[in-house]
């Protein structure tokens, strides 16, 4: 009796082991993305054959859907009686007879390449891909087929298109309209979304026609020139390997259109595999301490994608991989946490390079997605308005499994008061904020010239007065025709708050930068000095120094000092820019003022007399609005050393 005893506890025991082995070996591993990059090629974006072999083992066998299809009414209907489902609806319905607005004739894209000129396409590229996804997400919510005529009128505008691409970002020859080459840029891989989301969620509600074509047209014009580029690191899709927000934006759409269209299970693997390595790109672009040199807008936009791409990973592989972490948790969230911290005042931060003034929580989704994975809180704007490409259908398929509660809702941290200064000292950054009732307080960057959407601005700076920008960074021209040209005023250093030497500008390229040496920080005072001398080609020069000290006392000071030594005279001076009403009192004195403030700048000369000069920014069209004016402070004559202070002092009401 005891050996049968004994025969059933081996054969439990043996049942139990082999249960626990089956589930085990169910169980695929999470991917470490740090030893994942530690197997690539070399710089080839394309996975390795080990690389490869690692993906296999958490990318499931089936394509991803990234909701449920149209047949799903469970959750259909449920989305309907949303309020954001309702309003997706409402829209739709309103938009239900307007045509789509592509595609635009070759004579308007041959222009707009050459011009530069975004006013005569870009509306009507981005009206009609928010239609159609309307449409789309319309007729999942009311199941009616009114809006089916409308969808397939729309695909089939699109797929008529012979370019995808914004027309400034095809060749100076046109090569993409004309059919010689294939590639995606920020326009096509939202097209490429747009069709893949129609397709996996109206399944065979759209003709086998529409099908079969959403297919052919993807494959070409998506997931075959991504894999090329990748395996190549060719010319083509360049941003496979960029830094800035473009490598997210064109990886997140041409992936989901790999992963969710793709009948190949090796080819949602390679491409998966390739976003992995590009990302690693990407993230690099970044500080360690989060800082983001293209602004919080483009954070906005790039980080956005970013953290779309995240999400579709993580609920693909249910989790294991795991982009929001990166194999750096701390650095993605400081890169969360950016638009929090980079604001001077609230809401307001600098302008620099192509970045925006203003910082606000739009309702785009890396606002959302930022708060609930790293804890970000900022003031949300009232109406909550979506700009067009920081809020898509994909976008809102996520937010509504986050409203049904199916996604964890992960962080709640409430930041509380900006604090007295922020220092990102992996680019050189500067914010020192001012404790005043009527706070002064100043960014001031060192950076390098060749800065993702760089300007030549090492030693720039931003000065405000409450919430009133007064001097400084003028901020960046509009998108047209020379925007991005290297001698552009406002993109050169002529057009900035920094130092001009023998009438030579700053240089282009990463070499040219300034080092922040010291620094000092209190609620009274901050100084920081940086050296600026290797952005200047100038053999002679042997010092520029920068030195900002912020009097935090009574109403506060700034100072900006510049002091150089050279080894021959040299023309030496600075810029006081501003975008407010001045009036030069002499040449030791500026009075600037703005709608509800007023700002005295003390200019004090060593070594030398200087003068004032005054000059109109010559670009019409600037983001910042305008005009911009530059306020040369020279010595008038050449010196070997010297030492040029501009010193701003609020004017208080008696």
């Amino acid at each position: 009796m005891k050996i049968i005893k004994s025969a059933f506890s081996l054969l439990f025991l043996l049942i139990t082991f082999l249960l626990i082995g089956c589930n085990g070996a169910s169980q695929k591993p999470t991917l470490n993305i740090s030893d994942y990059h530690k197997l690539a090629d070399n710089d080839v974006i394309y996975p390795s054959v080990k690389q490869l072999e690692m993906l296999r083992s958490v990318i499931p066998e089936e394509a991803f859907q990234p909701a449920p299809d149209i047949n799903n009414r469970t959750y259909w209907d449920k989305i309907s009686k949303t309020e954001t489902g309702e309003k997706w609806l409402h829209d739709a319905i309103g938009l239900i007879g307007k045509q789509p607005e592509v595609p635009i004739s070759d004579s308007i894209y041959r222009r707009a390449n050459k011009e530069g000129n975004r006013g005569i396409y870009k509306p009507r590229y981005y009206r009609t891909m928010g239609r159609l996804e309307g449409f789309v997400l319309a007729e999942c919510m009311e199941n009616k087929g009114r809006f089916l005529p409308q969808i397939e009128t729309y695909l089939n505008a699109i797929m008529g298109m012979k370019s995808w691409l914004h027309p400034n970002h095809d060749d100076d020859d046109n090569g993409v309209l004309e059919g010689r080459r294939v590639s995606i840029d920020l326009g096509a891989r939202r097209f490429g979304t747009d069709l893949a989301l129609a397709q996996v969620l109206l399944g065979d509600k759209l003709s086998k026609k529409i099908n079969d074509k959403i297919t052919e047209q993807l494959k070409w014009r998506i997931v075959d020139t991504y894999l090329t580029s990748c395996k190549k690191n060719d010319e083509n899709n360049k941003w496979i390997k960029s830094t800035s927000n473009w490598n997210s934006v064109c990886t997140s759409g041409s992936v989901f259109v790999a992963m969710a269209t793709s009948n190949d299970e090796n080819e949602r693997i390679e491409a998966i595999g390739s976003a992995l390595n590009s990302m690693k790109y990407y993230l690099s672009g970044f500080g360690q301490d989060g800082y983001c040199s293209e602004g919080a807008g483009y954070w906005n936009y790039g980080f956005g994608h970013y953290l779309y791409l995240a999400q579709i990973l993580f609920d693909y592989t249910d989790g294991k991989i795991n982009l929001f972490e990166a194999g750096n948790p701390e650095k993605l969230r400081n890169v969360g946490l950016f638009p929090y911290t980079y604001q001077i005042h609230v809401g307001v931060c600098a302008p620099f390079s192509d970045g925006s003034s203003h910082v606000s929580n739009d309702g785009g989704f890396a606002y959302d997605m930022s708060a609930r994975k790293y804890g970000l809180s900022m003031p949300i704007t009232p109406k909550k308005s979506k700009s067009h490409d920081s809020f898509s259908a994909a976008f809102q398929l996520i937010e509504w499994d986050y409203e049904a509660g199916t996604k964890i809702n992960d962080k709640s941290l409430e930041l509380q008061e900006l604090p007295s200064h922020t220092y990102f000292d992996d680019f050189g950054i500067v914010i020192s904020r001012g404790q005043q009732k009527v706070p002064l307080s100043i960014a001031i960057k060192a950076g390098h010239n060749a800065e993702n959407h760089n300007h030549s601005d090492v030693g720039s700076y931003t000065l405000l007065l409450d919430n009133d920008f007064m001097t400084g960074d003028i901020g960046a021209p509009s998108y047209r025709a020379g925007a991005f040209a290297k001698n552009n005023p406002a993109r050169s250093s002529w057009g900035h708050p920094v130092p001009r030497i023998n009438n030579t500008l700053q240089s282009n390229g990463i070499e040219f930068d300034g080092t922040i040496t010291s620094t000092s920080f209190s609620n009274i005072e901050d100084v920081v000095v940086m050296d600026i001398r290797e952005a200047y080609e100038i053999p002679a020069l042997a010092k520029l120094e920068r030195t900002m000290k912020n009097d935090k006392s009574g109403f506060g000071t700034i100072s900006i000092t510049d002091e150089f030594v050279s080894t021959e005279p040299v023309e030496f001076g600075t810029a006081i820019m501003t975008l407010q009403d001045y009036e030069i009192i002499d040449d030791n004195t500026v009075i600037i003022t703005s709608e509800n403030q007023k700002l005295k700048v003390e200019v004090l000369g060593v070594g030398g007399q200087v003068k004032i000069n005054d000059e109109l920014v010559p670009v019409k069209h600037l983001r910042e609005k305008g005009p911009a004016y530059r306020i040369g402070v020279d010595f008038t004559t050449p010196v070997k050393e010297g030492i040029i202070k501009v010193k701003y002092v609020p004017i208080t009401p008696n």
